[in-house]
This record gives structure tokens, C-alpha cells and sequence, in this order.
């Protein structure tokens, strides 16, 4: 299982990662906000507010969450 141990909102709804293996990726997430409980994230305030949660994930205050695989995923897509 991958591990964020690092993170930095950027702009435009992009955060820069780094994983325990120290590769580091700049990932937008964007496409992932819509509606619905990720919709509070289109406040730039609130999205910048990101923090690595227990599981070496990224999670916001309101518990939207992003799984460290499914970021190391996109990130190689990149």
C-alpha cells in the first residue's frame, strides 16, 4: 500500500505529493469535484485546508477522502 507523507495545495485544485518512497508528483484534482460532498471543495479556502490522514491518504475536514493508490495511480497516468 502506498503512503503520502508529504502534501501542498497548489493552485488550480492541484496538490503536490510526495510518497514514501520520496517520489513526488503533482496531481490535479479537479476532475474528482463536482457535487455532492466534494462540492465544498470548489472553495479554494476550504480545499487548501487537505491533510494527510492516518492511512497516508489525503482527507478533508468534511471527510472526502483520496486513497494513497488511487493517487500514485493518477500520478503515473501524468
Amino acid at each position: 500500500m502506498e503512503k503520502i507523507i508529504e502534501i501542498k495545495p497548489v493552485e488550480n485544485y492541484s496538490i503536490w505529493v510526495k510518497f514514501a518512497d520520496n517520489k513526488d508528483a503533482l496531481i490535479n484534482l479537479r476532475p474528482f469535484i463536482n457535487e455532492g460532498i466534494s462540492a465544498e471543495l470548489l472553495d479554494k479556502n476550504y480545499f487548501e485546508k487537505v491533510k494527510i490522514d492516518e492511512f497516508g491518504g489525503i482527507a478533508c475536514e468534511n471527510g472526502y477522502d483520496f486513497c494513497p493508490n488511487f493517487l500514485r495511480e493518477i500520478s503515473e497516468k501524468h
